[in-house]
């Protein structure tokens, strides 16, 4: 199983002003390798590599490695379809592998535009544990005025056990969750920041001023991290639970949802917002980690069905 970690970069003011130069140009290359690719419609990353690597390299000066990793990301950018050019953010990822990036216990050797520096970074204990699976690429991310890598980590699985018995799963709204022992997972507070933000952004989509729209970018990011962790936190306890009891997880399958309902204008907002399918894969991926076997179950009458008599009626749910 693959699994992704974060680690927080710490560079100097003079690093910090390297990394950025070297994202810059990278993607400005990058965009350069796209235009080749566009006009001579070469798309594969073999026929790529032939049609654009010396003139790239002559051209931007960057190492070997950093642009056969830059021919890469664009031809899987034109994996998607190939109608259209693909443009890449002048402050967008690139990816670095061993020859470019090395990991000690608490810095990396990373190569930039002014040579090889080395960074200290932070993670959790947890984090750096995993660090000793590492494998493949890892990827340098500027967002919000910080540099994280996002490492690839290999990991082991433990052999599935045989449960006996399966912790049913509820996934809703106004309760993110509520499983078959009758403990509920709010979805309050949640629901009340996505509610303040969706008034707020409407107030700042009115004004559209260059600070309304970093405003409104900004509040959606905290939006999208406050969300994120609430289901890393509810899927960890329900994983728990269901390890130390010796059972397997039911969850509810929800793919499709919004297309087999019709919900009235006021639910609209909330129903978009939901992230029901994020809550499901930190559960599926946590349960992989511990051994306990998950199982997608259909959601029909889920909601109606009490968990200790099986009697299923409308007034169930409230």
């Amino acid at each position: 199983m693959k699994l992704i970690v974060q680690l927080k970069l710490q560079p100097t003011e003079k690093q910090a002003k390297a990394l950025l130069q070297t994202v810059e140009r990278a993607n400005h290359a990058a965009n350069a390798i796209s235009q080749r690719a566009w006009e001579a419609q070469v798309f594969r990353q073999y026929d790529l590599h032939k049609a654009a690597y010396h003139a790239i390299r002559a051209e931007f000066d960057l190492a070997a490695q950093v642009v056969v990793r830059l021919i890469a990301k664009v031809a899987d950018a034109y994996k998607l379809d190939r109608k259209t050019i693909r443009v890449f953010r002048k402050d967008g990822s690139i990816a670095y592998d061993d020859r470019i990036l090395r990991y000690y216990s608490d810095a990396v050797s990373i190569w930039t535009v002014k040579g090889r520096e080395r960074i200290p970074f932070v993670c959790g204990e947890r984090q750096r544990a995993l660090l000793a699976s590492r494998q493949g690429e890892s990827d340098l991310v500027y967002r919000d005025g910080m540099w994280f890598l996002f490492a690839t980590i290999e990991y082991t699985e433990p052999p599935e056990g045989e449960p006996l018995d399966f912790l049913g799963v509820d996934l809703g709204i106004v309760n993110i969750a509520t499983d078959s022992d009758g403990n509920v997972y709010s979805g309050a507070q949640v629901n009340a920041l996505r509610r303040r933000h969706r008034r707020l952004r409407m107030k700042l989509g009115r004004k559209f001023t260059r600070s309304a729209r970093r405003l409104f970018h900004k509040r959606a990011r905290q939006e999208r991290r406050f969300a994120t962790h609430t289901n890393h936190r509810i899927s960890k306890k329900i994983v728990a639970e269901a390890e130390c009891t010796g059972r397997g997880i039911a969850v509810e399958d929800l793919n499709g949802i919004r297309d087999r309902i019709q919900a009235r204008r006021p639910q609209r907002a909330a129903l978009s917002s939901w992230s029901f399918s994020q809550l499901r894969a930190c559960i599926e991926y946590k349960a992989k980690m511990r051994g306990v076997p998950v199982v997608a179950i259909d959601p029909r009458n889920t909601s109606r069905t009490c968990p200790a008599c099986g009697h299923c009626e409308k007034a169930n749910r409230p």
